[in-house]
């Protein structure tokens, strides 16, 4: 693959260029820059609010959700003209993290299986940053096994009865709408009784409770339903189809978190410029250097994967599990590489707060923060079995529940 740009996409980088450079809000410019993966906070103003502006401004322009059809709210554009945008954003697509979720696996969905009606009144606010959605998929005793879930929804005439529990829903707390997995028939395998909607958040009977991070924010909820109405016209796919509709969901779930994740490694190298170790700069000493050696490989590596899934998509085809990759590798080595960042800091690693602590609280923040991006979108484990099965092509795990109706799987340990 030829990575440089073609006479068109050098053309199309000069205007992407000239626009930021004309439009993005540099006053924040700075907070941004010293922002750590984890906590984007800027003193004088709402993140949200910023955001929301921002988003606003780049789809007045047309450089919002740039893949997406014009009439939903896109620009039409290209996979690479994507690419082209996100490298030159820089900084400021930090600003964009409250919008993954509805941009980069909600929106996907709905495009697949809402109406035209739908796609073109809901899709446009999303695209515009004016609605946030979220994905309402994790039930506390399902773990990992999102067919394990049992949020029941019952019919009722041309809508449907709704209760219990999500948990570890991102953004719920801000989103207005959401897109909802739900049992609709326990009486089949797990995975064949399940249908999906996509709901208003402020509906009567639904109840946010944020969940407190170590990190001190709180951008995970628990989502409760009680008796929480829904109609027919709402439901994306077809009845106890519902698991073939998260699929279109996971897949760009992986391919959106997995290229997005950051993996703390730019941090790590300017640190060691900067950072001294008894009477020499972290860089000269070469234990030091042979560790970042290590992080660039694994670094270069998730780059090139990712252009391969450019590659596909830049070909029509539909984002596959080799993204489960770049979100394994990634998740790991930001967990590692802020480990190894507050050790080489010493006593330092612990402060945080002002100013002059900002850089050195950076690493803190990233390592309160890592163990939720190794489980979002898919624990290690879960990803490992995705690659084994469906990248590499090794034998499935074996699962005594395939075929037994949900109602019959135990639900207490072994006696």
């Amino acid at each position: 693959m030829n990575f440089d740009d073609t006479p068109q996409e050098a053309a199309f980088r000069t205007e992407v260029r000239s626009w930021i450079r004309a439009n993005a809000p540099k006053q924040y410019e700075d907070e941004l820059a010293n922002a750590s993966i984890g906590r984007i906070e800027l003193k004088d103003a709402d993140t949200l609010d910023v955001a929301k502006a921002w988003q606003k401004k780049k789809a007045e322009a047309g450089w919002a959700c740039l893949q997406w059809p014009k009439e939903y709210g896109g620009r039409g554009s290209t996979p690479i003209e994507s690419v082209i945008w996100q490298q030159e954003e820089g900084l400021f697509g930090k600003l964009s993290s409250v919008f993954i979720i509805g941009h980069g696996m909600c929106g996907p969905t709905m495009m697949t299986y809402a109406s035209e009606q739908q796609k073109r009144f809901y899709l446009p606010p999303l695209a515009s940053g004016e609605k946030v959605w979220c994905q309402l998929f994790s039930e506390p005793a399902g773990g990992s096994d999102i067919a394990g879930l049992r949020t029941r929804a019952e019919r009722d005439g041309e809508e449907w009865v709704i209760n219990g529990q999500k948990i570890w829903t991102s953004g719920a707390h801000i989103a207005d709408h959401g897109i909802l997995l739900t049992r609709t028939d326990p009486n089949v395998p797990k995975h064949k009784g399940l249908t999906m909607f996509f709901i208003d958040m402020k509906s009567p009977g639904i109840e946010v409770k944020p969940i407190k991070q170590a990190n001190g924010q709180a951008e995970f909820n628990e989502v409760y339903f009680t008796d929480v109405r829904v109609p027919d016209a709402q439901r994306l796919g077809a009845v106890n189809d519902g698991w073939n509709v998260s699929l279109t969901t996971l897949m760009n779930e992986r391919l959106s978190i997995g290229s997005h994740i950051a993996t703390g490694f730019p941090e790590l190298f300017e640190l060691t410029n900067e950072l001294m170790l008894d009477d020499e700069l972290a860089i000269e000493d070469s234990a030091v250097r042979s560790r970042l050696a290590s992080w660039a490989v694994r670094a270069s590596g998730l780059k090139y994967t990712t252009y391969r899934s450019i590659s596909a998509l830049s070909k029509g085809e539909q984002p596959g599990p080799e993204n489960s990759i770049c979100k394994l590798v990634a998740g790991s080595m930001l967990q590692d590489i802020s480990t190894y960042a507050l050790d080489l800091q010493g006593p330092a690693g612990v402060l945080s707060g002002s100013d002059s602590e900002s850089q050195l609280g950076k690493f803190q923040a990233m390592l309160m923060r890592s163990p939720a991006t190794r489980v979002e979108g898919g624990t290690d484990e879960i990803l490992r079995n995705i690659i084994a099965e469906r990248v590499l092509g090794l034998p499935g795990d074996i699962r005594v529940d395939k075929d037994v109706p949900f109602t019959k799987i135990p639900t207490r340990g072994r006696r």
